[in-house]
């Protein structure tokens, strides 16, 4: 075991794979699913950075998380793993953030998610995002844990919101700190600062003799005990019952199998099924969404799938029958109706671009949050659609926007991957 890297070592709760937890691979997320088809809780897991050189493996394929997500699944919950730019050097910080907001959006909407009850866990690098979350507290978000994290931006390097600046600033969100006895000195001194100011705001596990990564580094029972009692924390705080045994969190699987993983495409068939059932499976990150009432233009027989700038040809057919893009698009127009900010932008690709009727361009996730937040705080959103014509990736749609009076405008959407990552309006 010493030969190997140290992201190689196994986990300490020595969890083994096994066909009591399916694994689905979507885009750079696995999601690990419990048996059954409950409705639950679910964890996203965050891994830290800069990788080390020469790295070969991803982080959701080392052992440490796919032992933290496969343990999370094992007592009823969706976990998630998401491969994200900090692995790559923290100059890719501000990347890594908006990727990480898109998984947690990609995790809300699974179906066998409560999207009201899911919590962030980061570890080292990673403690850079955790800041903004700490500072926006999302009402979904049900904790906040960090294990063995780095809170201090170096120089030169690109600063989102600092943790111990924003820790105890929603006194509701519980926080979780694992920290270990023998962590590096450039972190342990910004870890300090950090449980100096959250004070009673924050719970802290302990692990005296660990070292930075002692989850995959430390096979002891110092390791176990704080792994398992954070795991415990963390599951209680999700509405879930913590475990009994006393021991390990998770019994080892009644056989070992390697876990099934499928990856999903752009096309609608090769999506993954949640449930099995007669119709075409759909994407898992897609639950069936009921698109608003639409007046349209007769079925004509398809054509040969024009690009974009043919869209509006009077010889491009109206496509009415419904797609996976408009599903996606019809999901937008109800978390926009309700005024759910988070769940409107998790519809959106991180680098998303939307051009405005009056010239206005938005380009990622962070500035569409920022233009939109004070329109969804005043309740000024509303917009009906009057008519509807789908081709493949793309949505267009004849609306009419309430937003700042009565406005008749022309909707042009493209998805991919079940995310929106276009939006053109024409007034």
């Amino acid at each position: 075991m010493t030969d190997l890297p140290a992201y190689l070592r196994p986990f300490v709760l020595g969890v083994l794979e096994g066909s009591d937890v399916r694994v689905d691979r979507l885009g750079e997320i696995d999601l690990y699913r419990p048996p059954g088809t409950a409705r639950g809780g679910a964890i996203l897991f965050v891994h830290g950075g800069p990788g080390p050189a020469g790295l070969e493996v991803m982080p959701r394929d080392w052992p440490v998380y796919k032992g933290y997500a496969t343990a999370a699944a094992r007592r009823g919950l969706v976990s998630a793993v998401v491969d994200h730019s900090l692995i790559h050097g923290l100059d890719r910080l501000v990347t890594a953030a908006d990727e990480v907001e898109a998984a947690v959006g990609v995790l809300r909407s699974d179906p066998r998610v409560d999207p009201d009850r899911v919590g962030l866990w980061f570890f080292s690098g990673a403690g850079l995002l955790a800041g903004e979350w700490l500072d926006s507290r999302p009402d979904w978000l049900r904790f906040v844990a960090l294990t063995y994290p780095l809170l201090a931006t170096p120089p030169g390097v690109d600063d989102l919101v600092t943790a111990a600046e924003v820790i105890g600033k929603h006194k509701d969100l519980p926080v979780l700190l694992t920290r270990v006895g023998l962590e590096r000195e450039e972190l342990a001194g910004p870890v300090a600062e950090f449980v100096s100011a959250g004070g009673a705001a924050l719970d802290i596990i302990d692990v005296p003799k660990g070292h930075h990564g002692f989850d995959m580094l430390d096979h002891t029972e110092e390791s176990r005990a704080a792994v398992t009692k954070a795991l415990d924390w963390a599951i209680a705080h999700l509405g879930e019952e913590p475990g009994t045994d006393g021991k390990l969190l998770v019994p080892p699987p009644a056989t070992k199998k390697t876990t099934t993983t499928r990856r999903t495409t752009s096309a609608p068939k090769a999506a993954v099924a949640v449930q099995e059932a007669p119709a075409p499976a759909e994407p898992a990150t897609q639950p069936p969404v009921t698109p608003a009432p639409v007046t349209s233009a007769p079925v004509v027989p398809a054509a040969p799938q024009p690009p974009l700038a043919g869209l509006g040809a009077a010889t491009v057919a109206a496509v009415t029958a419904d797609t996976p893009a408009a599903r996606v698009i019809g999901r937008e127009h109800a978390a926009y109706d309700a005024h759910d900010l988070e769940a409107f932008l998790a519809m959106y690709s991180p680098t998303a671009r939307i051009l405005l009727a009056d010239g206005t361009e938005l380009k990622g996730r962070r500035f569409l949050r920022e233009f939109y937040r004070p329109r969804f705080a005043a309740g000024r959103c509303k917009t009906e659609v009057v008519q509807r014509l789908m081709l493949g990736e793309w949505v267009v749609e004849h609306v009419i926007t309430y937003d700042d009076g009565e406005t008749p405008q022309l909707a042009l959407y493209r998805v991919v991957d079940g995310l929106i990552t276009d939006v053109e309006f024409r007034a």
